[in-house]
Parts: C-alpha cells; sequence; structure tokens
C-alpha cells in the first residue's frame, strides 16, 4: 500500500515514523510513506486565510491542497479528508481502506477546510465526537489501524477474536503470576481443556460486552449459545 499525507507540520510524523510496527511495514516494503509538506505548495506564504463570512479562526484554501494532490499523488489513489463532519472511523472502515493500494490522507488544522474542497476528495472521515487542534494526530490513529490489517505485517493470528472484530470486545487475558496482590487468575484457564476454556473466554466476551458497550451487541452476530449465555448473565444480574 502506497500512504501519502498532505500535512502542515510533517515534523510531527517522526517519531510515528520509527514505532516498531509502522517501522516494521515499511522495512518490507509493505508499505510506502510519503510525508508531504502542504507549504511547499501555497501561493504566497499562507495555506488558510479568514472565513468570508466572518467569524474566529482561519479557514484551509483549496488551490495548495489540490497543488500537492497533483504532484504528489495518482489519480488512482483513495483520498481522505479528515473533518469532525466525516463519517466516523471504526474497524469496518479500517478493514475497507486496508484493501486498497494507494491512499491519501488530508490532514487539516485551524477552523477547518474551505467546503468546496470536498468536490475532490473521495471520502470525509472522523475519528470521534471531539475537536482536535490538527489532523495529524487523527491520520496516525488511522495509518496505525490500517496498516495492522495488511497482509504480512502481524501474525493472522494475532488478528482473531480482537475488540471490534465480531463487534464483541475481547475477552480478558491473564499472564504469570497466578497471584498478584491478592487478584487471581482464574482457575478454568489452568484446566487445560481447550474447550472448556473456549466456552468460558466466550462468555467473558458477551459479559463484559454487555457491561461495558451493550450497543454492539445489536451489531453483533450471535448463535443461540450466545443468546443463551446472554440470557443467564442478565438473570444473574437481576438476582443482585
Amino acid at each position: 500500500m502506497d500512504i501519502t499525507i498532505i500535512t502542515s507540520f510533517p515534523n510531527i510524523f517522526d517519531g510515528f515514523l520509527s514505532n516498531y510496527l509502522i517501522k516494521r511495514a515499511l522495512t518490507k516494503k509493505i508499505i510506502s510513506i510519503k510525508i508531504v509538506n502542504l507549504f511547499n505548495y501555497c501561493v504566497g506564504k499562507r495555506i488558510d486565510s479568514r472565513p468570508i463570512s466572518g467569524g474566529p479562526g482561519l479557514i484551509m484554501k483549496c488551490q495548495p491542497i489540490l497543488n500537492a494532490i497533483d504532484n504528489n499523488c495518482k489519480k488512482t489513489s483513495y483520498k481522505i479528508l479528515l473533518s469532525p463532519k466525516g463519517k466516523k472511523f471504526n474497524e469496518k472502515k479500517a478493514v475497507e481502506f486496508s484493501k486498497k493500494k494507494d491512499i491519501t490522507i488530508i490532514c487539516g488544522r485551524s477552523e477547518g477546510f474551505d467546503e468546496r474542497i470536498n468536490n475532490y476528495v473521495d471520502e470525509s472521515i472522523s475519528i470521534g465526537d471531539f475537536i482536535l487542534t490538527n489532523g495529524e494526530i487523527a491520520s496516525m490513529v488511522i495509518i496505525d489501524s490500517v496498516v495492522r490489517l495488511i497482509d504480512g505485517v502481524i501474525s493472522n493470528k494475532s488478528l482473531l477474536n480482537e475488540s471490534f472484530n465480531e463487534n464483541l470486545l475481547e475477552y480478558p487475558q491473564y499472564t504469570k503470576p497466578y497471584n498478584f496482590n491478592g487478584y487471581k487468575v482464574p482457575k478454568i484457564l489452568y484446566s487445560g481443556n481447550h474447550k472448556i476454556i473456549k466456552k468460558y473466554n466466550r462468555k467473558e466476551q458477551l459479559k463484559i460486552t454487555k457491561e461495558k458497550r451493550p450497543d454492539l451487541l445489536k451489531k453483533a452476530k450471535l448463535d443461540e449459545n450466545d443468546i443463551k449465555m446472554l440470557k443467564n448473565l442478565t438473570r444473574k444480574n437481576n438476582k443482585l
């Protein structure tokens, strides 16, 4: 995958590119990342200007962004604009983006973009219902989430049973020691009976999702056994 990042803060990516997962993908040439400094493509010294209608802040101009795209991106590159007004990013979107061969991510700042830039991008994306000082942080979140899904970056086993894969949170996991300050690992995990452990982990997965993200259960694909376990969990909670 080829990734182009259009940014007004190119130095912010120095540490990100040395991150183990990203660096590994770059070294193995599974991905390429090109950082494009937006200031190299502006007419004059400004990439933004005050809004025509008045109001606080500055609005990013269209022309520097288009110049950066025309000089650095293939016409077939999938162009993503980072904006609070975009579709909310999630695991489903990460999977979708991971299948693309070439993506361009446009980072915003200040009060946002000239609205007309939307005519030149394929999609607007937001990473959540909150405001950041710049889009660079959001771009790192998206790239990290997407790159790990590309074949060869991490093992396929590591991707199994992760949170959000089935619209369920991941079941609790433990490591040594057995007893840590009085908090013990469930004995069933030492049983050696993989069938029982698998059933136990599934029950815990449903339980933790029900407690912390009940909204996910509405989208989750549940079989008859899952539904029975959820009903039993509900009965136990009602007895308390």
